[in-house]
């Protein structure tokens, strides 16, 4: 299962854009993803990218199965927060096959932030390597409670 930890500038990033968007700043769709923890049943925050593909809204983790990741398969079901601004969802898991557009899709606005995490992917790269590596990016379609 692949898993890759934040660490030194890319932690203070992830702090910064957090705490931005805490406040209502979104930086090219992000959201605080609050979701309970599967051990503790607290809740837990990390800032997230938010995109849009064919109409609906996804979200991916590019460091692979992370602990929000484990923590929203566990719950089903999260809070995407902007400022004041709190939407209720509850979660899909994409399956692997489906994943190579979404892959492209995200690598197309946020590989400049975390390309380093594709192991050599871009949004360039052929269908069969967004295939073969879609199993180390977990992709959640969002769906709005009262949908």
């Amino acid at each position: 299962m692949r898993l890759v930890e934040a660490e030194g500038g890319s932690k203070a990033f992830n702090d910064i854009a957090k705490w931005l968007t805490a406040r209502g700043v979104s930086l090219l769709g992000s959201r605080v993803l609050a979701v309970r923890g599967r051990g503790s049943g607290r809740t837990r925050t990390v800032v997230v990218n938010l995109f849009t593909y064919e109409g609906e809204r996804y979200l991916l983790a590019p460091r692979g199965h992370t602990q929000w990741v484990r923590n929203l398969r566990a719950a089903g079901e999260g809070e995407l927060r902007l400022g004041a601004r709190v939407e209720r969802f509850t979660a899909v898991e994409v399956a692997d096959p489906d994943k190579p557009p979404l892959i492209r899709r995200y690598l197309r606005k946020w590989a400049w932030e975390v390309g380093r995490f594709f192991d050599g992917l871009d949004k360039d790269s052929p269908e069969e390597e967004l295939r073969a590596a879609a199993p180390g990016f977990p992709v959640f379609r969002i769906v709005p409670r009262g949908r």
